[in-house]
Formats: structure tokens, sequence, C-alpha cells
């Protein structure tokens, strides 16, 4: 696919406004209405109907009444926003503007454009903007009030994480995976040559479909992408945002009708024929390849690698200096080969951040062993690029519970989690009892998380 994130499509879109009409069911004929005050802020029934359909817009589920689930977290929410206005906190302007982006966006792409979003929400989509932006300001104070909740419980000591240890029962303390330090030499297959021969595939297929062949047909013949190739290409009317960016820009510089040259994106290279453009919005057809190596690409690597163990084996040469004059990997081969988390910059691996092939390499090997040539990724693109290798387990770190001396830093975090969580806790059960809340009898029926919502039934009654 070349969506930079995963998106419903049209089945899916249609499950979901029909199970929004059927749950909607049991509040036919009911006027909106003001269904809780807490404080002085007040939700409205339209306004829980509302996050219903955006919740079930954009695939999220829930296993409990989703309205009982939504309303208390509401007027959690509220809670929270009357304490950061009394203490004067201000709108991250920036984060509501991306949220706003990131929103918008994927409605949109998720609906299929401007009017069956306005068709879903029943609401013109300049409303539907302004409801969404103060939404989002009001949850930017929340997020910026439980962060002060949060912020204001004293720095933890390493008496207090000993304390937090001692209370906590030996399951409850996390374990710490087997952990592994490794280090690599890789070798690239020729990727100009492998590029050069897909864009000559890619350039027939091209000069076929101006020929007068349909650009529907060779793309379910011929697309390396699946979720589009079935729909001949097609990938629906959506946001430009979410493509890669040469993507997008060909795309919305493209007339209808017309084929595209080639465009290379992380995902490998594409012809492009949009259907319909509306704004930033287009639908387009696109045939995807990706560059493949060949059995000879396989086979050199592997006999240079194969090469460089035995050295390595027979202590001609130390792994450190192969990698540095060996390897072909610029993100190790600087610092001897040693392969690091790239999200977390860690030196050492647990066994769901290695990539599979890697895993199977090392997973029977001890420490100082190194792997049999091996065919992997790369962290490049989305998806990684072909790479041979041999990698090294420099150490091993066994799987344990953790410990006061050995995890520190981990048990650390988890108490200061855990008295985040409580100040949190302390702070909404106060603020509910003693807060001026009322909530409309139509839920009197929901099982909320919390106690204390059910004395305020009462008063409404």
């Amino acid at each position: 696919m070349d969506f930079k994130k995963i998106l419903c499509g049209p089945a899916v879109v249609t499950l979901l406004l029909a199970t929004v009409s059927a749950s909607a069911q049991k509040y036919n004929g009911v006027i909106d209405k003001s269904i809780a005050v807490v404080g002085n802020e007040m939700i409205m029934l339209s306004q829980l109907e509302e996050e219903v359909q955006m919740m079930r817009a954009s695939g999220m589920k829930s296993d409990r009444n989703l309205r009982c689930e939504l309303l208390e977290s509401m007027m959690v929410s509220k809670l929270f926003l009357m304490q950061a206005r009394l203490d004067s906190l201000t709108i991250n302007n920036d984060m509501v503007e991306t949220e706003m982006r990131n929103r918008v966006d994927q409605i949109r792409t998720q609906l299929g454009g401007d009017d069956e979003v306005e068709k879903y929400f029943g609401k013109p989509m300049y409303k539907l903007r302004q409801e969404w932006k103060e939404s989002l300001q009001e949850q930017s104070l929340t997020q910026q009030m439980q962060g002060k909740i949060a912020g204001d419980i004293p720095e933890l000591t390493p008496y207090d994480v000993e304390k937090y240890i001692e209370s906590c029962d030996k399951e409850d303390l996390p374990v710490v995976p087997d952990k592994y330090q490794l280090s690599q030499i890789c070798i690239y297959p020729d990727r100009e040559a492998a590029n050069l021969a897909v864009k000559e595939r890619l350039l027939a297929i091209r000069e076929r479909i101006i020929n007068g062949e349909k650009f529907s047909t060779l793309a379910r013949i011929y697309s390396q992408d699946p979720g589009s190739a079935r729909r001949g290409g097609e990938l629906g009317m959506a946001s430009k945002s979410i493509f890669w960016t040469p993507f997008s820009d060909a795309a919305m510089s493209l007339k209808p009708g017309i084929v595209s040259q080639i465009i290379e994106t992380p995902d490998g290279f594409h012809i492009i024929e949009v259907l319909e453009k509306k704004g930033d919005m287009f639908n387009a057809r696109h045939i995807l390849l990706k560059p493949e190596y060949t059995a000879e690409d396989r086979s050199t690597a592997f006999h240079t690698l194969d090469s460089l163990r035995t050295e390595l084996l027979a202590d001609n040469i130390s792994f450190d200096l192969a990698a540095r004059f060996y390897s072909e990997d610029p993100a190790t081969r600087t610092n001897g080969g040693q392969m690091s988390d790239p999200n977390t910059g860690s030196s050492y691996f647990e066994i769901d951040q290695l990539k599979p092939q890697d895993y199977y390499a090392i997973r029977e090997l001890k420490e100082g062993e190194i792997s049999e040539p091996v065919e992997s990724l790369d962290n490049e693109g989305r998806n990684g690029n072909t790479v041979y290798k041999i990698i090294k387990v420099d150490k091993i770190l066994p799987s344990h519970t953790a410990t006061f001396n050995n995890d520190y830093d981990l048990l650390l975090s988890q108490a200061k989690q855990a008295a985040s969580s409580k100040a949190i806790d302390k702070f909404i059960n106060s603020k509910i009892a003693s807060t001026y809340i009322i909530i409309d009898p139509l839920f009197k029926d929901c099982a909320f998380d919390r106690d204390g919502w059910e004395e305020k039934f009462r008063k409404a009654e």
C-alpha cells in the first residue's frame, strides 16, 4: 500500500454506518438536550452522539456500552478542564492544529470526501471543523492538567523505589525479557541494476496503456500492491496527506486520464492515473513494482560473507575491524557493526524488536558466536530494503524478574507511573465528590467504572 497509515476500505465504512444507525435507535425521538452538568460545564446528547460517530468512523471498538463509556470519559475530562481553567493553563495551539489536520484527513479519507463527511455527520464541513477544533482545544487543556498533576509528584528516591518493590506482589513486578546486543556486517545487492530493470518493466507497461490497453487490467496482473491490485489499482478518494509526498505531488499535478511518468517512493516505483480530484483529495489508480534481486546477487554476497566469517572464526581479523572495512551499512559500519534500535537508540534488543530474519539467524547462538549468512532487511523506508548479513551475538541478558540492582531505571519508571495514576485517581475521586454534577436518568443503567456517579442520578430525579 502507499498509505502512510492503514485505513478501512469502503466495505468497512458501510458496515460502520449501519452499526451507528442501529445503535442510535435507543435514542430515537429524544430531542437534543443536556445529559450531564459538571460544575459549569455541560454535555449535550448531540455531543455524545457525535463522539460515537467519530469513534466508529475511525474504526474504534468497545467491549462495553459505548455511550456509557464515552459519557464517563467526557465527564472526567470536564473535571480536568474546569481545573485547567481555574489554573489559567493555555491551549497548545500547535498540537491542536496538528491533531485537527490528522482528524480531518482521516475522516475525509475514511468516508470518501467532504460531501460524504457532511452527509454522515449531518452538518456542513465548516461547522464540523469548528466543533472539532473546540473539542481539541479542550483536550489540550485536559492533557496539560493531567500532566500538571503528575508533574507535581515529588521526585522519587531510591528509597521510594525500594518501598514500591516491597509493596508489590512478585508477580506484579515487570519481567525483563531476553535481550541481545548484536553486531553485523552487511552487503547490499546491486540496487542500481535492480532499479533499472524495474523501471524498464514499468515503462513497457506504461507504453501498453498508452497504446490502448486498460490500466485497471494491467494493474490486476502486474501491480505488487495487493490491496489496490484487486480493484484494478484504484485507491479510492483520499486526502493527499496520507500518501508519500512524491506520489501525492505527482497525482495532484495530473489531469484525469493522463498516465504519469515513473514515480519513486519508499515503497518502490509507480505509474499513476488520476480518476478524480476534489480540492486536496484525489482518487487514482496506480501500478506498483518493487526492485527484485537475482540469485546471483545473493550468491555473490553470501560467498563474500561466508569467507569473512571463516576469517573471523579463525581470529585472523576482529569483527570490529571487518565491519569498518567491509560492511556497506552506513548506520553501523562506523561503530564496528554494533546494531542499535532506531527508535530508542538502545544497543539491546528484545526478541520482538528484532526483524524475524535476524532472530532466526541468532536464536540458537551463544555469546561471541557468529551467524551463517542471512538475507534480511534494513531500516530504510517503511518495509526496508534487501540486505545480506552476518550477525555476531555480543551479549545476552537472560529473562528475569526486574530487580533493584539490575533494573533500577525500569522499576523507577513503573513506580513513577503508579504514583501518577494514584494522584490522578485521587484528583478525579475528590472532584466527583465535591463538584456539582447532574446526570440524566437516561443513563441510570450505565455501569460506570468509578464510584460516586450513582448519587448524582438521585439529584436529577
